[in-house]
């Protein structure tokens, strides 16, 4: 599943960084992912739920918010509104370059930011927060000690997770002019809140607050004794699954990748540039790509790799029809398949003498009650598998334009 840097403007004209994880094969909707407060799109929670949401099929959009990560802009002259301001930028460039996103995430104050932005964003469907203030006034509490600073002198040097910032008072005046609660009234997506009981950093009656301000269809899920940050991996990636799961239920049915297959029959395109390629076998969707290193964007298994496969899956059954037919106690095969060339003339049993041919290693585990004969026997069926066959007998591949 590949990831790629992009960047786009925000509304000061400021480059915004952002990371855009794609699922293999296309798309079924993409989603935008806001971090929380002074965090970054680099937080590993941020790409465990990612990843979590690429296996479902789903595409993810996160970026760092002006002056934080690598985006250009002062934090200092930031404020809520102008983070949903950057929400919005960064919908606007899905929309023009891929899709517009379906779903809003948001972890911390980043959930109180999307559940703002949602209306602004009509593509959206489902908005889910993580651990959320359910007023955005609430972090002030975490510069609590230099508020007095903040409205005498206008600005102020704040401790925010061991990180010092520059705040202005401007940042918490903005903070106070937001009605969350009636945006939520007014939200008409479905909204789904994750929140951990014990949560130290913002408190569970934050996660009443928005579950009973939002109209159906709304969800809760307890994110049980996860951290506010959800560092350890379990709880980011759990709360990815359950996530996705939730996101499927408003979500078009996967898209088909518009070709058809008759029974038997094999089809592939491929659309430039790039190698991304997507096929179908009968009713089976597939998609297969090149590496990055070659110019692809590794979205899918090489066509080499799909061959590799062909021979361990075909040998894995092979071996299954064989222990059944003579009654040998194989519970289950594993083969593993490495292709590449070499040059003939280091090849001590091929035919060519010259040039390079293609070579595949296949090393078999076999697991049951079996005698030192029968697993003998059985490396001699690997090579009658009909696959192997195949690449050994005489072919002809016969090619039509039409």
């Amino acid at each position: 599943m590949p990831t790629k840097r992009i960047d786009f403007e925000n509304p000061a004209g400021e480059r915004l960084a952002g990371l855009l994880d794609l699922p293999a094969g296309n798309p079924r909707a993409f989603a935008l992912f806001a971090h929380c407060f002074t965090c970054s799109k680099n937080l590993k929670a941020a790409g465990h739920i990612s990843r979590a949401l690429n296996e479902a099929g789903i595409g993810v959009l996160r970026f760092d918010f002006t002056g934080l990560g690598q985006s250009e802009g002062d934090f200092a002259d930031t404020s809520f509104s102008s983070n949903v301001g950057d929400l919005l930028a960064a919908a606007a460039w899905l929309a023009e370059h891929h899709e517009a996103p379906a779903i809003l995430v948001g972890h911390s104050l980043g959930g109180t930011a999307v559940l703002r932005a949602a209306a602004e964003i009509p593509s959206a469907v489902a908005v889910a927060t993580l651990g959320s203030p359910s007023d955005p006034v609430h972090v002030k509490h975490l510069f609590a000690d230099s508020l007095d600073t903040l409205e005498s002198a206008g600005s102020a040097e704040v401790d925010l997770g061991g990180r010092r910032f520059r705040l202005r008072k401007s940042f918490v005046d903005d903070l106070a002019a937001h009605d969350l609660a009636a945006d939520l009234g007014r939200l008409r997506r479905a909204l789904l809140v994750m929140h951990a009981p014990l949560d130290d950093v913002v408190e569970v009656q934050n996660a009443s607050a928005l579950f009973l301000a939002a109209k159906h269809p709304k969800s809760f899920v307890s994110l049980d004794d996860a951290d506010h940050l959800l560092s350890r991996e379990r709880d980011s990636r759990y709360a990815g699954s359950v996530l996705a799961a939730w996101a499927s239920r408003y979500l078009p049915e996967s898209k088909s990748t518009g070709l058809d297959a008759a029974p038997g029959e094999t089809v592939a395109r491929t659309v430039y540039p790039g190698f991304r390629t997507e096929i179908r076998s009968g009713e089976h969707a597939l998609v297969a790509d090149e590496p990055a290193a070659v110019g692809g964007n590794d979205v899918g298994p090489t066509p080499y790799d799909l061959l590799s496969a062909a021979l361990a899956s075909c040998t894995t059954m092979t071996l299954g029809m064989y222990a059944r037919h003579k009654g040998i106690d194989l519970s289950a095969s594993t083969v593993r398949v490495q292709h590449g060339k070499i040059h003939a003339k280091d090849c001590d049993d091929c035919e060519s003498g010259s040039g390079k041919i293609d070579e595949f290693i296949r090393e078999l585990e076999v697991e049951g009650d079996l005698s030192e004969a029968e697993r003998a026997r059985l490396v001699e069926i690997a090579d009658k598998c009909p696959v192997h066959r195949t690449l050994y007998g005489e072919v002809k591949v016969r090619t039509r334009l039409v």
